[in-house]
């Protein structure tokens, strides 16, 4: 599969493959300094951010640091406690794929899977994510053993405007995840909670039916 990005360039789904990659491994794991969110100065240490807060920023909250285990990897990062998961992946992290839409929870378009489960980044604060195992959109294309369903929503346009389709995929991962063979039904249902303004439903379905097929060796037709 390959695609346009502009005159004169293709991109293919290895190097979007490589591309994610990169920038995975370029979020730090370990914090070096520490921005004021007030005022930008910049400390080498989080207890100088503190102490100027103290000082400074009296009767402010300070900003806190939290540990994610995102796509397999452990990253600290500064974040404003009432910062949700979404505004921290999209903000402080660059992982853009969770997507801003509604910010109301009923949309889908930014969801990632928590534990094993799908979740609504908009609707769960990043303090709350300490110690979880996280994935989004980034690490799921990243690795080779999704390229399957990644290729069947391809195939089967299963997008218009593309903006809720991240949050479709990562739904349909946590799907075959837990039920490598899916009815068409209970592709429905896993979905239910993602929406598409373009009115791409029926496509979804077919293509994680495709994509179960072809991860389980059953192979594609045509």
């Amino acid at each position: 599969m390959e695609s346009k990005i502009g005159a004169g360039m293709t991109l293919t789904q290895e190097a979007a493959q490589r591309r994610v990659a990169d920038i995975i491994s370029a979020i730090p794991v370990v914090l070096t300094e520490y921005r004021c969110p007030l005022c930008a100065r910049v400390f080498p240490g989080y207890s100088g951010l503190r102490e100027h807060y103290e000082a400074e920023h009296a009767g402010a909250i300070a900003p806190i640091v939290v540990m994610l285990m995102l796509n397999g990897k452990g990253c600290e990062v500064l974040i404003e406690p009432h910062w949700t998961l979404k505004r921290t992946l999209q903000f402080r992290l660059g992982l853009t794929g969770t997507k801003h839409m509604c910010d109301k929870g009923v949309c889908g378009s930014c969801t990632v899977i928590m534990d094993g489960r799908p979740v609504l980044a908009c609707q769960i604060l990043t303090a709350e994510c300490e110690g979880r195992d996280i994935q989004t959109i980034e690490g799921i294309a990243a690795d080779p053993k999704w390229k399957p369903l990644i290729d069947a929503y391809c195939r089967w346009d299963a997008m218009q405007c593309g903006y809720c389709t991240t949050g479709f995929l990562v739904t349909a991962k946590a799907l075959l995840d837990r039920n490598p063979n899916p009815t068409e039904r209970e592709c429905r249902e896993a979905l239910a909670g993602n929406i598409c303004i373009c009115g791409t439903y029926p496509r979804h379905s077919q293509a994680i039916i495709e994509a179960a097929a072809a991860m389980s060796g059953g192979g594609v037709d045509g």
